[in-house]
């Protein structure tokens, strides 16, 4: 069959590259210059910055994957565990977690009363989660409401504690605002709030503690770089600097792609742009399985302010992933999803990735990469993003006891306009569509059109969700449900 896919993220390169290995005539068509979609990589001066995702976790799915094609992940790039896991950077201290459980043991011990015990029953909990998806439900196509019949999810009923939320159940085990803050931390990576995030995904907290939190050396960029080449390498046709304008249908087929530069026959179609990009935009609206009045009425996640800054020094108080919670997060929250503005006083994630790696800054120098997360939707302009990046490092400043203004050499802002422009992303969202409990799950868009037979939908917003793992695991199932339906 000729399969056309819309956007070489890494959810549609490892897409095509499994269906290339199976067989079919694969095209990608991809608007940017290069490979990668969020997870792409800008250098500049000797510096490689990650532009999107940084962190390496759940190194079994990226395992899984790579198994399709008789491969290891060591074929493609070397795996580092790193020690600390993180950097925590609270008013008034500074908290490592450790990539030795039993270290964090004794730090939530130190945080409060049986701290230690707290934990490990959390933990527990955690690991049940996880392994009760993992072990079928993740890899599942759970198309819509007849989804919740699943035998595997009423079975787990209270297991999946899906009616509570992750603020919720962090108070059930523990008093320290600390503790919990260091089991909350994580669900923003899910473009989330702990009060509208169900309990299941503490199963995070598992991933964390137990599993790690690794580096590919080299970057995340290597992730990019190993899918491409497997697309590559199954005869995949890679198409760049092309933009995708229209699917047209006729009769509920989609029978051609239309591009800025020509168009595509194809038997099918499969979206890996982002999900209201492609129905809003690409699909005409008698055959849009979601309206425009649907995504107005979905909690979308934040956007973000990005700073990629290369210093002409090192900076001693940083480690590779650091989060800087020097103020109330409440109010940050807030300002994402209650009251949409500029964060005042934001909590943020560092990254400084050449504190492990000698191949992403040269040498003396420091690569950082600066994340706030932003309301989707608000306005952006040269103006207030010049005022937002000198209060960010003053406040970087503040935290770190160092001069940062002074010492950078190569600087670049990415944010809202930037994410809608590069990515088509809906009013400027960084990673999608929150996970809330009636966005998740059964309830997250399908994987295949509810209106055309041969057209289907990869990527983060669809289940199982944000994040890169979960993009791998989004093409698995798209890849299935194709063979399922047009398989000999």
């Amino acid at each position: 069959m000729k399969v056309i896919v819309v956007g070489a993220g890494i959810g549609g390169l490892s897409l095509a590259a499994l269906l290339g290995k199976r067989g079919h005539d694969v095209t990608v068509i991809e608007k940017n210059e290069q490979p990668g979609g969020r997870a792409r990589v800008w250098e500049k001066d000797g510096f490689v910055f990650d532009m999107g995702p940084s962190w390496y976790l759940m190194p079994e799915i990226f395992d899984h994957y790579f198994e399709h094609f008789g491969k290891k992940t060591e074929d493609f790039y070397e795996l580092i565990r790193l020690n600390p896991s993180y950097r925590i950077f609270f008013p008034d201290s500074t908290l490592d977690i450790s990539a030795d459980l039993e270290e964090n043991m004794e730090l939530f011990n130190q945080l409060e009363e049986n701290g230690a015990e707290k934990l490990r029953k959390y933990l527990d909990q955690a690991q049940e989660k996880y392994e009760y998806l993992l072990d079928g439900l993740m890899y599942e196509d759970l198309s819509g409401i007849l989804s919740m019949l699943n035998p595997k999810l009423m079975a787990a009923g209270w297991k999946l504690s899906i009616l509570s939320n992750i603020d919720k159940l962090t108070k059930k085990y523990f008093d320290s605002e600390r503790a919990r803050k260091i089991l909350q931390y994580s669900i923003v990576f899910l473009g989330g709030n702990p009060k509208n995030t169900p309990a299941l995904y503490s199963m995070i907290s598992h991933i964390d503690f137990n599993l790690g939190v690794w580096y590919p050396y080299g970057g995340l960029g290597k992730i990019v770089d190993a899918t491409f080449g497997l697309a590559k390498q199954y005869g995949v046709d890679l198409r760049f600097g092309e933009e995708v304008e229209d699917i047209v249908i006729e009769d509920k087929v989609a029978k051609r792609v239309i591009t800025d530069k020509g168009e595509y026959e194809g038997d099918i179609v499969v979206s890996n742009a982002d999900y209201p990009h492609s129905e809003i935009d690409l699909v005409d609206e008698d055959y849009e399985t979601y309206s425009q009045d649907y995504w107005e009425s979905k909690i979308i996640a934040p956007s973000a302010f990005v700073l990629y800054l290369g210093l002409d020094k090192k900076v001693d108080a940083l480690t590779h992933h650091n989060v800087i919670l020097d103020h109330d997060w409440v109010k940050h929250f807030e300002q994402i999803f209650k009251e949409p503005s500029w964060p005042d006083e934001p909590a943020y994630y560092l990254c400084c990735p050449s504190k492990k790696d000698d191949t992403v800054a040269p040498e003396g120098k420091e690569n950082i990469f600066v994340t706030i997360p932003i309301s989707p939707g608000i306005e952006d302009t040269p103006e207030i993003r010049e005022a937002y990046f000198d209060k960010i490092v003053a406040h970087m400043e503040k935290v770190l006891d160092t001069d940062i203004k002074n010492h950078v050499i190569v600087k670049r802002i990415f944010s809202l306009n930037d994410f809608a422009d590069d990515y088509n992303a809906y009013k400027g969202t960084a990673v999608g569509l929150t996970h809330t409990f009636s966005q998740s799950a059964f309830f997250r868009p399908r994987h295949k059109s509810k209106k055309v037979k041969n057209l289907y939908y990869s990527g983060q917003y669809t289940h199982p969700g944000i994040g890169v793992p979960m993009v791998l695991i989004s093409a698995e199932i798209v890849a299935d449900l194709i063979e399922e339906d047009y398989g000999e």
